[in-house]
């Protein structure tokens, strides 16, 4: 398992980590016929959490598109509010 650089960057990022670091030394200082049993296991849930960091930060990176494509619209809107009150304001000027 190597370890040394993926659960250094997710011990940064992932809640917990420190004790996901602790239990990867402890399978590490096993005998071989335990650590095969435990290694992937724990494998696996690094990978998990792997993906959830990542899927997290496309959630992250998706909402902050979407309350930029908000405040657009937002301005959109009023622009589109102001120039429908001065044509109207021009119209009924005209009557």
């Amino acid at each position: 398992m190597s370890e040394t650089h993926d659960t250094r960057s997710t011990q940064q990022e992932v809640p917990h980590a420190a004790e996901l670091m602790e239990l990867a030394a402890l399978i590490e200082t096993l005998p071989d016929e335990f650590k095969q049993y435990f290694q992937p296991a724990m494998e696996r849930a690094m990978e998990n959490i792997d993906r959830r960091r990542r899927i997290l930060n496309f959630i992250q990176e998706a909402l902050s598109q979407l309350r930029l494509d908000m405040k657009y619209l937002m301005f959109d809107l009023e622009a589109t509010r102001r120039e429908r009150d001065e044509y109207r304001h021009k119209l009924e000027g005209s009557n």
